[in-house]
Parts: structure tokens; sequence; C-alpha cells
């Protein structure tokens, strides 16, 4: 801790002299609120984590278009291993934030997949979910994760979800879209954090919409008619229903990774156990429905 508050002080950066304080929550990178005279900013701390697909410059040119996009604060500074973005003053959402105000944060989603694309420039990752998950299942094999023997069934499910979802439109995708990610200043939604954008299909980011914020079927529906403008036909359903499960497979694999890969202090196997959870009771919905 001590030395990423020193690297973060010398940075030519500042006007003056700065004391960053840390802030909580962050589970891929250490984050830093620093005020600089008039102005905050937030400090974020994380080197490239290729087994996750994070890779830092992937990230600047991210955070840059969806700054010019107008989805997301602006970028101040860039180095490797670091960034600096403005801080905003608001309030961060929680999963019931994101129910209450689903209109408005679908309309955002739809609009970074449109916009953000539009202002990207130079190379750009992928973020192929399928592949995601079998890297990660790759990974936790040669690992020798205590769930080794858990590995096959959850490859035989990948595949399922895989063949179910079919021919995708493609777009540059935020790919993490957590509760704590949407920020309400009191005027208008912000979208934070794209250390894993990448060109995906846009149903992963709506399945990890509804999983991470418990929608119920109508909200679903809300959803998807809210993005696509048109109410879902049974066929639609489907497809999100397996993104939906392939949302939370993707997310208890990165927990079981991150068990062994990670060096931030966090609960990864209680993250794990919440996330398999999770997972298991969205994929006997799935099966269910599909019988």
């Amino acid at each position: 801790m001590s030395h990423a508050i020193d690297r973060i002080r010398g940075l030519a950066f500042w006007s003056g002299k700065v004391d960053p304080q840390p802030l909580a929550g962050g589970i891929t990178n250490s984050n830093f609120l620093v005020e600089d005279g008039p102005r905050k900013y937030v400090v974020r701390l994380g080197e490239d984590i290729p087994v996750h697909n994070v890779m830092r410059f992937n990230e600047r040119a991210a955070a840059m278009a969806a700054q010019a996009a107008g989805v997301s604060p602006a970028l101040r500074h860039f180095e490797p291993g670091l960034i600096v973005i403005d801080f905003i003053e608001g309030r961060t959402f929680g999963e019931a934030d994101v129910r209450a105000d689903l209109d408005r944060v679908v309309e955002l989603v739809a609009r970074a997949h449109r916009e953000v694309t539009k202002h990207l420039a130079g190379p750009a990752l992928g973020f192929w979910t399928f592949h995601i998950l079998r890297n990660y299942l790759h990974a936790l094999e040669r690992h020798g994760h205590r769930l080794a023997s858990d590995l096959p069934r959850l490859s035989d499910v990948a595949e399922r979800l895989e063949a179910e979802l079919g021919p995708t439109d493609i777009v540059f995708a935020h790919n993490d879209l957590l509760p704590g990610n949407f920020l309400d200043d009191g005027r208008r939604l912000w979208l934070i954090d794209w250390d894993y954008a990448g060109f995906n299909t846009p149903l992963f980011d709506l399945g990890g919409l509804a999983s991470n914020n418990s929608f119920d079927a109508d909200e679903r529906d809300r959803m998807l008619a809210a993005y696509f403008g048109a109410p879902p036909d049974d066929r639609l359903r489907r497809r999100l229903q397996a993104m939906i499960v392939a949302s939370l497979l993707r997310e208890s694999l990165w927990s079981m990774v991150s068990e062994v890969e990670s060096k931030i202090d966090f609960d990864y196997r209680a993250y794990t156990a919440e996330n398999l959870d999770r997972f298991e009771r969205a994929l006997a919905e799935f099966d269910a429905a599909g019988a």
C-alpha cells in the first residue's frame, strides 16, 4: 500500500502535494481518491492480467472512446499500470437502484454499444465469452484447482450455452455490468471501469446486467424491449437466458482463477461460492425452460 501511495504522490500530473486515500471495493485494481486543489480524481493501479483478458492498453483505448462518446468520465493521465480519471460526485448504484432505474440504465448501455465503437482508435481486444470460459477452464486445470473435478461438467455447460446463443451481432461491449459500475450524479448516469471491454455479443452485457442485478422475468422483458425497440419473442428470451447463465459461469470461473492468481486482499473463496450458487440456480432455470 505504501509503495502505491508513494507512486501516486510522485506523479508529475499533480499541481501540488496530494494525499491519496484508498477506495474500497476494487477486486481487480487498487483504487485511490486524490484531491488536487479544487479537483478530485480516481487513480486506478493495476498491471496487465492476461489470464483475465485485461490489458491496460485496451482499457485506455476503451476509456478514451467511452469519454468521447459521453458515457464515462474523462481520462486525464495514463502510464503503464496506472490510470487517472475524473471523480464523479454522485451515487454508486446497488442492485435495487439498477432495477428501479432500468430504462435509463438500458439506454446508457445501448448508447455505449452504439457510440463507443465510433470513437475507438488503435488495436482493441475481443472478449468472446466462450473463449474466455475455455481459457479459464484451461487455467484452472493447469493449476489443479480445488474444484478441478467439476471442470468437465462446466466445460460441457459452456458448449451448450454457445450452441444455444447461435449467430449474433457483435458490439464493443463493457463486459462487467456490476451495479457498482453505474453512477448517478443527479443529472445523468455514467458507466465506469472499462478493464474488460472488448468486442462481444450484446447479449452478454444484457445477460450480465440481468444476472448481476437480480432481474425477474418481467424486468428481463422490459430490458430486451428497451434495448431492441420491440417486445422479445421466445427465441430472444431463450438466448438471453443462455447468456445469463454464461455470465454467472464467467464470474464463477473468474473468481476461481483469482483464488490462485490474485494478490489483492479479498475473500475470493466466498465470492466463488456465492457465484457458483447463483450459476447453478440460473442453470436449473435454463434447463427447466428448455425441457
